[in-house]
């Protein structure tokens, strides 16, 4: 009977999930996914988070919930950096994830909470699975295959990504599914931009991707710009921010701005994220300088409602048509 290894549903899973999910199996073993968001996964998560973090963490904690009595390790890694840029780091909430999940839940299977800080080499990834190769008895034959099938998925992750699909719909294809049909009646492109984290998860946001799409809008975001385009677009900003993911969507906002005439722009926050305030405003300001397109913000947390945040949508969206004037 093989092992089985837990990955959440939440967080860095919308960007790193191909890379983790080959090598495991790689290595011979099963992973398993938890559930996609409900109410009782979050109202879970909640009851056992610190009281003022952001409802991504409160959401982690309860997809590491949902698979704690199914797995026998969750994996958990503790994230620094994924790149070679020095002063460039994750969230501190991401630094403490492991400890913060023991703290907070009790039984849980051990956790895989392996440091990844790509910012020490260009061989550190490898260092890092055989590291946990060794953990599992694997030898290094076995390691360098299951890296490098790992490798392979992450590359075909990316590559799909760059025609302009989602994650959640890359890795449906991935899985064996169907390429998504482009709907070619919509007549308006919006940038929806945000944490990979809120943006395609369809219960937190109220699955404001695919509303877009019924209202005739094709939306791009911030993973369908290839990584080099991305990190061409760091010299239009006078710092780099200090956040992985902040400077992801900042960079994307810019490239959309000057390249793919989007008709406007919604950026989706976490409430009582200080990074996602500092890049909200970052965004409104550029998109006022470059043409004045168009920009809506959009809060999420435990609390947000469908209704509220349609009404808002659609405003924004009648809005564009006048503006453009479509029928």
């Amino acid at each position: 009977m093989s092992v089985k290894i837990g990955i959440p549903r939440a967080l860095t899973y919308y960007a790193y999930y191909p890379v983790w999910k080959e090598f495991f199996e790689g290595l011979g073993m099963e992973t398993v996914l938890s559930r996609p968001t409900t109410k009782k996964i979050l109202d879970n998560g909640v009851k056992e988070t610190v009281t003022d973090a952001c409802v991504p963490i409160k959401l982690f904690h309860g997809h590491v919930l949902d698979l704690k009595d199914r797995v026998d390790y969750i994996f958990a890694p503790r994230f620094v950096s994924v790149n070679n840029e020095k002063t460039v780091t994750f969230c501190p909430k991401f630094l403490g994830l492991p400890n913060m999940i023991r703290s907070s839940i009790s039984g849980l299977p051990p956790l895989i909470d392996i440091r990844i800080d790509l910012k020490k080499g260009r061989t550190e990834l490898f260092k890092i699975c055989y590291r946990l190769g060794r953990q599992f008895d694997a030898d290094l034959l076995t390691i360098i295959k299951a890296y490098m099938r790992g490798l392979k998925a992450q590359a075909r992750y990316q590559m799909l990504l760059n025609q302009q699909l989602t994650p959640v719909e890359v890795l449906n294809i991935m899985e064996g599914g169907e390429q998504p049909v482009q709907n070619t009646k919509e007549s308006l492109k919006f940038a929806v931009l945000g944490f990979p984290y809120t943006v395609y998860d369809k219960f937190v946001n109220v699955d404001i991707i695919n509303k877009l799409h019924k209202l005739g809008i094709r939306v791009l975001t911030a993973e369908m710009v290839p990584p080099k385009q991305l990190l061409s677009q760091a010299k239009k900003v006078p710092k780099n921010l200090f956040w992985n993911f902040s400077n992801q969507v900042l960079r994307a906002a810019l490239y959309y701005l000057d390249n793919a005439k989007v008709d406007g722009i919604i950026h989706i926050t976490a409430f009582g994220c200080g990074p996602d305030a500092m890049v909200d405003k970052m965004i409104e300001l550029e998109a006022k300088q470059r043409g004045k397109i168009p920009f809506m913000s959009i809060t999420v947390d435990e609390h947000t409602g469908e209704a509220g945040l349609m009404t808002r949508i659609e405003a924004f969206v009648d809005m564009m048509v006048l503006r453009r004037g479509l029928s």
